[in-house]
C-alpha cells in the first residue's frame, strides 16, 4: 500500500496567503497602471474584463471594510494557521508585509478611497467604447 500525504493546515494557510498577496498586488498595480497606461496609450487599460475584475475586487474589499469585517482571506488564513508561532520564514515575511497593526477604521478609509479612485478612473479612463483619438 502506498502512503498518502495529507495537506496540513499550515500548507493551506500558505496557499491562502499567496493568493491574498497576488490579489493585493493586482489591486495595487491597477491603481498605478490604469492612469499610467492611459497616458501612454496602452491598450491593456481598456480591456473591459480586466478593469471590471479590478473594480469588483476593490468593491469586495471596500464592502467588507464598510461592514466592519476583516477580509475573508485574512480570516481563512488565520483560521488555518492558528496563528502559530512556528510560521515558516517566508510566510512570516509576507505576513509582516501585508498585515499592518492598524485599527480597522484606518483600513476602511484607505479601501473606500481606493475604490472611489477606481470608480473615478472608470470615467476618466473608460474601458467601454472606442479609445479617444489623440492627434
Amino acid at each position: 500500500m502506498r502512503k498518502t500525504e495529507s495537506v496540513t493546515s499550515t500548507q493551506i494557510a500558505g496557499v491562502i496567503l499567496a493568493v491574498h498577496a497576488v490579489i493585493i498586488a493586482f489591486n495595487l498595480a491597477g491603481l498605478v497602471v490604469i492612469p499610467l497606461g492611459a497616458a501612454l496609450r496602452w491598450r491593456l487599460v481598456r480591456i473591459a474584463w480586466l478593469r471590471l475584475l479590478h473594480l469588483g475586487a476593490l468593491a469586495v474589499v471596500a464592502g467588507q471594510a464598510l461592514a466592519g469585517r476583516a477580509c475573508f482571506l485574512t480570516i481563512w488564513e488565520n483560521d488555518f494557521s492558528g496563528n502559530q508561532s512556528s510560521t515558516p520564514l517566508i510566510m512570516g515575511w509576507v505576513n509582516h508585509l501585508i498585515f499592518w497593526p492598524l485599527p480597522l477604521w484606518v483600513f476602511t478609509i484607505i479601501y473606500y478611497a481606493a475604490f472611489l479612485y477606481v470608480v473615478a478612473l472608470s470615467f476618466c479612463v473608460p474601458f467601454w467604447g472606442e479609445a479617444p483619438k489623440h492627434h
